[in-house]
């Protein structure tokens, strides 16, 4: 078993990680702007375009890793702290899908397509529905709430791993 994670994925972590923060960030930004502006419809493009991106690079990666061990936790790691990692591990690859996804159902029901750059139109998989849209608004809202305290929690355990010994005291950091 190998002790790190390959190039490959740690590229794919960093460019998911990118640009989950910035679609969460812009989505917040964008819901803020009132009425219906040109720089409203920008963010909305670009929100969009982020999350279509998220998704496909969240399928590759998820290929990747069905190919390619992941490194073993350490031995000195409880069995209670890996299977937490494990648990939040998955929880981030099921949000990476179920938020772009919800996001993509939410527009269609809107009655909006959605064109990736501007180059071509995804397919629409359901009809504009009045009475879907703001169910799959607030489903899209808190799947995205629920992928902001996961990635809280992710960030949260990598310090503390980079940080802390087993023991609870602060590492060295200087030579």
């Amino acid at each position: 078993m190998q002790e790190r994670y390959t190039l490959t994925a740690i590229i794919f972590h960093w460019l998911i990680a990118v640009l989950i923060v910035g679609a969460f960030i812009m989505g917040l930004v964008m819901t803020d702007i009132p009425g219906l502006t040109p720089t409203k419809v920008r963010y909305y493009s670009w929100h969009k375009w982020a999350g279509v991106t998220v998704l496909a690079l969240a399928a590759l990666r998820l290929l990747w890793r069905l190919t390619h061990a992941a490194p073993a936790y350490p031995a000195s790691m409880p069995a209670w702290q890996k299977g937490a990692a494990h648990g939040l591990h998955g929880m981030l690859y099921l949000l990476m899908f179920a938020v772009p996804l919800s996001g993509y159902l939410y527009t269609l029901s809107a009655g909006i397509p959605v064109v990736y750059f501007g180059l071509f139109e995804l397919p629409i998989i359901i009809a504009a529905d009045p009475e879907l849209k703001p169910v799959l608004k607030g489903v899209h809202y808190w799947l995205n709430m629920a992928l902001a305290g996961a990635v809280a929690m992710h960030v949260a355990a990598a310090l503390k791993h980079q940080f802390i010994d087993r023991d609870g005291v602060l590492k060295r950091m200087l030579p």
